[in-house]
């Protein structure tokens, strides 16, 4: 098991490869469609200081306001990552991001992406989003709230041994790609067509 501390060096993206173990500390940044979309098109400089060197994590998180006014998540579940294929590949580019947290891997213009950037995907385990939750330690703060709703908005967190696994890697290689790939051979195979 490796373990990780945001803010992460290119260097040591660089250093992981598909299959590794990993366990996440320090801040992250959750944003899906919505962020994305704002991060290519209007490139706004308030996530910056939270994504140089840092994690997105594609999850629309479930909520708890408290009476003080401060947050805590109750479900954290990652959320399906092809959706931002249009945009990850910039969006790392743009803010230095070292690592995408998700489900479901992306395709070949991220998978680029996180060769030129030096990145990786890290894969998280989806339906556990109440234990995943018990991760994340601390909400920081939270932009964009009220214009986007909870599902979209960028929530700055603390997470504690976060639980990921390296699925694609800054060397290009992909694990998504490759169960795909005999998948595709296996169905041919039962299909006749082999």
């Amino acid at each position: 098991m490796i373990k990780l501390t945001t803010p992460i060096s290119e260097e040591t993206a660089r250093s992981l490869k598909v299959g590794d173990e990993v366990l996440l500390t320090g801040t992250i940044v959750t944003a899906r469609d919505a962020a994305h979309k704002l991060m290519v098109e209007e490139k706004p400089d308030f996530p910056r200081p939270y994504m140089k060197d840092g994690v997105i994590y594609h999850c629309g998180p479930v909520v708890k306001k408290h009476e003080d006014g401060s947050y805590s998540f109750v479900a954290a579940g990652p959320t399906t990552s092809t959706r931002e294929e249009p945009y990850q590949a910039a969006v790392c580019e743009e803010y230095s991001v070292r690592a995408v947290i998700g489900k479901g891997g992306m395709g070949p213009k991220t998978l680029e992406g996180l060769q030129k950037v030096g990145a990786v995907y890290l894969h998280a385990v989806g339906g556990a989003g109440t234990l995943i939750a018990k991760r994340c330690t601390k909400v920081e703060t939270v932009f964009k709230l009220e214009e986007f709703g909870t599902p979209e908005a960028f929530w700055v967190i603390q997470v504690e041994d976060f639980p990921c696994v390296v699925t694609m890697d800054s060397h290009g290689n992909s694990l998504h790609k490759e169960i795909a790939a005999k998948s595709d051979e296996v169905a041919k195979e039962l299909m006749g067509l082999k």
